[in-house]
């Protein structure tokens, strides 16, 4: 995702208390931890600019997402839920969107601006029923939901299905030639409740990830 000028510098926040408890609860994980090291994954402070880079890097390169992003924050001066309402769905067109982006980046845009959508208020409900919450708006599914858990709100135990690297790390980490849901249900209970810890190991294992100094 592209970051926005709005938004602060942080990392996903996690320690000795959560890598110990992973290495003792499976072991296989915990010799990948020793052998990788402390990881560093940038998360978010702006959660309404995390949802609009959501929608608009939906099915399409990341540097055409870019391109788009750039072009929204010249025509808005700031990609806002004020801004968003306040130019019209053939304005945003011209960035680069299709119809439908337009749409949901506008509805999303209301949603939030009038209240109906209270993004800060999302830090008193549990994860699912922050997934539940969130796939309500045109253009967010659960995979989406679920990286707004980690990316935009830091929650510790999440571990997505619906996730290519997770899955894909996974079956490489135990030897999987096909994992199935049961398969995935039971690791991911092993690292509970320190699960999004153990997603950025299981991305790790086929993207290179930044280590912390």
């Amino acid at each position: 995702m592209e970051r926005s000028s709005s938004d602060e510098t942080a990392y996903f926040k996690y320690g000795k208390p959560e890598i110990d408890l992973l290495k003792k609860q499976d072991p296989v994980l915990g010799a990948l931890i020793d052998r990788l090291g402390p990881l560093r994954r940038e998360v978010r402070t702006d959660r309404f600019q995390v949802l609009v880079d959501s929608i608009v890097s939906q099915q399409i390169s990341g540097k055409a997402a870019q391109s788009v992003l750039a072009k929204l924050e010249q025509l808005t001066g700031d990609v806002s839920p004020e801004t968003l309402t306040g130019v019209s769905v053939a304005m945003l067109r011209s960035c680069g969107l299709s119809e439908r982006k337009a749409g949901w980046l506008q509805n999303l845009a209301r949603e939030v601006s009038d209240g109906r959508m209270d993004l800060g208020g999302l830090d008193a409900l549990a994860d699912d029923e922050v997934v539940a919450r969130l796939v309500t708006l045109p253009g967010i599914g659960v995979w989406t939901a679920e990286m707004f858990l980690i990316f935009a709100m830091q929650r510790p135990d999440v571990v997505s299905w619906g996730d290519f690297g997770i899955r894909r790390g996974m079956s490489l980490l135990y030897g999987f030639e096909t994992l199935t849901k049961k398969e995935f249900l039971t690791r991911r209970q092993a690292y509970s409740p320190c699960g999004t810890v153990a997603s950025l190991y299981l991305w790790a294992v086929t993207r290179q990830e930044e280590r912390i100094p």
